[in-house]
């Protein structure tokens, strides 16, 4: 079973995992309380679980598990975009069985689900680390984002914008900027860049996203945050993470190429 809420992703693993002749994909949840009710429903022997989902995130629906009394508990491989370590000692403590961090290659993603799946071998829990360093170098994100947010319909003449731009930049660089950091890290090194605030630059990214929600490309700005979404305003950090994992979904030698 695939739990993530962006939809495109779930597409793609959908058609990639569908085409192994020993995989059957049982179900999709788009967020964490859909997840639940689908792991209840269809006992699946792996879930593939993403950690930003909106209703639940991953850890709670981790938290959440055991109270459904499925047996045997199915196995759990998380994808995470960020690594952290606190994050996945949390995660492993709650019980999950493997992690990938984004960007990642199908083809190992498939092969750990044979073997935490039934009549797989003995398993410990395992950190799959990053792809991100089989992208190009010459990959311009400043280029790549741009024209994402000229597709989103992000008005270039707000100042949130330039913001908004740089911090995607800046995430898809250093993936630790995202969660708590965002406040701590991101906001200030803009507000130094650009001689302003650290809460000017979150009103104008705010603002900025208001913009391109009401008047831009709604339609896709809800693909990107997933279904679960639909109808509720998304935060700066949610905007900005889906952003740059799309990014890194889209570039050359990324999932999407992969799974050609």
């Amino acid at each position: 079973m695939i739990a993530d809420n962006n939809v495109e992703l779930c597409e793609i693993l959908d058609r990639y995992l569908s085409s192994q002749p020993d995989v059957t994909v049982v179900g999709t949840a788009y967020d964490g309380e859909q997840c639940l009710a689908m792991i209840a429903e269809h006992q699946p022997d792996v879930v593939i679980l993403d950690i930003t989902m909106p209703k639940l995130d991953g850890i709670a629906v981790m938290e959440r598990l055991a109270t459904l009394g499925v047996q045997p508990r199915p196995r759990v491989i998380v994808l995470t975009a960020m690594g952290r370590e606190d994050i996945i000692q949390r995660l492993t403590a709650l019980g999950a069985d493997y992690f990938v961090v984004k960007p990642f290659n199908l083809d190992v993603l498939v092969e750990r689900i044979r073997q935490f799946g039934p009549g797989g071998s003995e398993y410990t829990v395992v950190k799959e680390e990053s792809a991100a360093a089989q992208y190009p170098v010459t990959v311009d994100w400043e280029s790549q984002v741009t024209q994402m947010l000229h597709e989103l319909g992000i008005p270039p003449h707000f100042k949130g914008y330039a913001y908004l731009r740089d911090a995607v930049v800046m995430v898809l660089q250093d993936e630790q900027l995202l969660g708590g950091t965002l406040t701590k890290r991101l906001y200030p090194a803009l507000a130094e860049k650009y001689e302003t605030s650290p809460a000017g630059v979150e009103a104008a990214v705010r603002n900025a996203i208001i913009a391109g929600w009401e008047n831009g490309n709604r339609e896709l700005l809800e693909q990107l945050i997933g279904k679960g979404r639909r109808d509720r305003f998304p935060t700066n950090s949610m905007v900005i993470a889906h952003l740059a994992d799309y990014l890194r979904f889209r570039a050359p030698g990324g999932r999407a190429a992969r799974a050609q």
